[in-house]
């Protein structure tokens, strides 16, 4: 017989329900939410399972890599499909209730799966962010220290990134108390500037060891940031069935698949 399990995932806990192919639940427990603790209560049944539902959050990814890891069958749901389903099936929003509605929505096929981003390009995602993060906050610390220096009319003016300390120093010589104010700005820009050219190496790096990113960039107008986004998004090519020409036909006949979806870049 093969049974259906629905997980409710929140930071601490774990709620799983298990169904078997009638709907009869046959268990409800709470486990820490760890990889480890959700493998050892599934695997504890012994029975084969059909399908494993956990809700799209923060920590599916890491769940539905672990999980896949061990050879379960998991599949990761699109969260506006489950909360419209389990609202319109339950009175009480609970965890207990949200896993059993999962379970049950695994059991007679009703849900809409969604792609869950390999490692590699979670890691170059990450790589992404912080980097645009800290470029952000980079130029939250410049602008912000030029807004306040001109309301004494210091004026820095338009200066290159290397010569920005060098001229902040020489507007505050003569303003000792401004000069002890902007100094802890100014190191902490110099070390933001420090680690965003060492994350940007790491992006440049990961760019050229990438023959799929070193091909995008032969496109006019397309950069290292540029490509290893397109990378990071499009992760596996060969999920997507159709071409986005062949998407757009109006045509009673049954789509074709993608001829150009592995050759684009890949």
């Amino acid at each position: 017989m093969v049974h259906f399990v629905g997980l409710d995932v929140s930071v601490k806990e774990t709620s799983a329900c298990v169904v078997d192919d009638a709907g009869k639940v046959i268990l409800e427990q709470k486990v820490p939410t760890e990889p480890a603790d959700i493998i050892a209560l599934l695997t504890s049944l012994g029975e084969p399972y059909g399908r494993i539902g956990i809700e799209a959050g923060p920590l599916s990814q890491w769940l539905v890599n672990a999980l896949t890891a061990a050879e379960l069958p998991v599949i990761c749901v699109e969260t506006r499909h489950m909360k419209a389903l389990l609202t319109a099936q339950q009175i009480n929003k609970t965890d207990r209730n949200d896993a059993r509605g999962i379970a049950q929505m695994m059991r007679v096929g009703l849900f809409k799966p969604v792609h869950v981003k390999t490692l590699v390009a979670q890691e170059q995602r990450m790589l992404l962010t912080t980097r645009k993060l800290l470029q952000r906050k980079l130029l939250d610390v410049e602008s912000d220290l030029r807004g306040t220096l001109r309301n004494f009319g210091l004026r820095v003016g338009a200066v290159s990134g290397g010569r920005y300390e060098a001229r902040v120093h020489d507007l505050v010589e003569g303003f000792p108390r401004l000069a002890a104010i902007a100094e802890p700005l100014l190191n902490v820009r110099r070390v933001m500037r420090q680690q965003l050219a060492v994350l940007h190496k790491m992006l440049l790096d990961a760019v050229r060891g990438d023959p799929v990113c070193r091909r995008l960039m032969t496109a006019p107008g397309v950069g290292a940031v540029v490509a290893l986004t397109y990378r990071a998004t499009v992760d596996q090519p060969q999920r997507f069935v159709r071409c986005a020409r062949s998407s757009t036909r109006r045509s009673a006949e049954p789509a074709r698949p993608c001829k150009t979806a592995r050759s684009c870049a890949w």
